[in-house]
């Protein structure tokens, strides 16, 4: 099978590129450092989100479903630097060269990989792949590669079902709702700021897993949909899921099988 990468990452301000673009002195606080990016920000277009180029990203998870079986991976800070998490994702897609499946990846995650991958001067050829080096093994990826919003490496799942119409896009954690499953658990990406400066870097972790699992979930059902996926194949598959998180004895993932449960799907 072909290998399916879900991704979703979670980002905080970029401190110290911030003190770097503004000159601020070293001892300002990193509270103080992003809460001025926050001002200017709001001044600028009326809300606190920065550009996708200051965003520092501290996890990236990933469900991986392969002939291998069914994992759910963190890259994460502190164990890993943003250097190595963002060249450790580019590695998987270098090994396996999997579909990439994602909630608004094309709007926001793989924007903020490109820039922070320029930053950190990480390599990712089989990424960025678009078949004009006229090899053999890159010809495919002139008529579908990752970065093509209409190509199917990458399945952004929010963009493709609103028709690439922003005005139609739906959240990831109402849509999972309605459609029985868990959604967001105990955070959401506003309150990742306050969690990484809280210490609470493993509720982060925890909070970005769930969501590739959601998203997982969403997938599946729209693989049903158009006719990927039998009505048993993908009963099959949400089994799967459910066995492999269950084996899973982490709080969260218990967490998220009794939401589940009480959701009746």
């Amino acid at each position: 099978m072909t290998p399916v990468l879900v991704f979703d990452i979670e980002t905080i301000p970029d401190v110290a590129g911030l003190r770097t673009l503004h000159d601020l002195p070293a001892d300002m606080s990193d509270v103080d450092v992003a809460e001025l990016a926050f001002q200017k920000q709001r001044v600028k277009n009326g809300s606190e989100f920065l550009p996708h180029y200051l965003q520092r990203v501290t996890v990236i998870s990933f469900v991986l479903r392969s002939d291998e079986g069914f994992k759910v991976v963190s890259l994460a800070e502190p164990r890993l630097s943003e250097a190595e998490i963002v060249q450790m994702f580019f590695k998987g897609i270098e090994k396996y060269t999997p579909q990439l499946v994602s909630w608004n990846g094309g709007g926001f995650d793989l924007p903020v990989l490109h820039y922070r991958s320029l930053v950190h001067g990480v390599v990712a050829p089989r990424y960025w792949e678009t078949g004009e080096n006229g090899s053999h093994d890159g010809r495919d990826f002139k008529w579908n590669n990752y970065l093509n919003r209409y190509h199917a490496r990458h399945l952004d799942l929010m963009d493709l079902l609103a028709l690439y119409q922003p005005r139609a896009n739906a959240p990831l954690d109402d849509l999972a709702k309605l459609m029985g499953f868990p959604g967001k658990l105990g955070m959401d990406g506003s309150a990742v700021w306050k969690g990484w400066l809280d210490g609470r870097i493993d509720d982060i972790r925890d909070y970005c897993e769930t969501d590739v699992v959601n998203t997982y979930l969403v997938y599946l059902r729209f693989q049903k949909m158009r006719g990927q996926l039998s009505a048993a194949e993908h009963d099959d598959e949400v089994a799967l899921v459910r066995s492999q998180l269950a084996a899973m004895k982490a709080p969260h993932w218990q967490q998220f099988l009794a939401a589940w449960g009480a959701a009746g799907n």
